[in-house]
């Protein structure tokens, strides 16, 4: 039997961006999750648009970008100062929703699609917190080795 060491700053490391993964991915699909209901809530309101999030360009992008502090701004401590604000980036970008048949007062929201892309969405947030957690239940066995 081979034992092979992996230095604990390595084996951190990815733990650390498995759990980024994760977190990212869980949040956008929360961010859907709330764009999906608003669509429900306003599917008698009078010209109100459809909107989605692409997920899959979406998560993309949030791996792909450096991590970033928190929003800043610095304290002026004199008038000769120029003011400086430092923003991270926001959530996903929301996108209009082709309607495959609008209707006469401008809705563009069709209750069938999103009750499914609703549906759809919440079945993977779940199905995403089940992995994690037999992850973190994985881990938490090998730790204890």
């Amino acid at each position: 039997m081979v034992l092979c060491k992996i230095p604990w700053s390595v084996m951190i490391n990815q733990i650390n961006e498995d759990f980024g993964f994760y977190q990212k991915a869980l949040a956008l699909r929360q961010q859907r999750q709330e764009v999906l209901a608003t669509n429900i809530a306003n599917s008698d309101t009078p010209n109100y648009k459809a909107r989605d999030i692409d997920f899959a360009s979406a998560l993309s992008q949030a791996m792909d970008e450096p991590r970033r502090l928190p929003d800043t701004q610095l304290t002026l401590t004199s008038a000769r100062h120029i003011p400086a604000q430092a923003h991270s980036t926001g959530p996903a970008d929301e996108l209009y929703r082709v309607p495959t048949q609008p209707s006469l007062d401008g809705n563009t929201v069709d209750m069938n699609v999103e009750r499914v892309q609703f549906a759809d969405n919440a079945m993977r947030y779940q199905s995403d917190l089940s992995v994690l957690s037999q992850r973190i239940k994985t881990l938490m066995l090998a730790m204890q080795r």
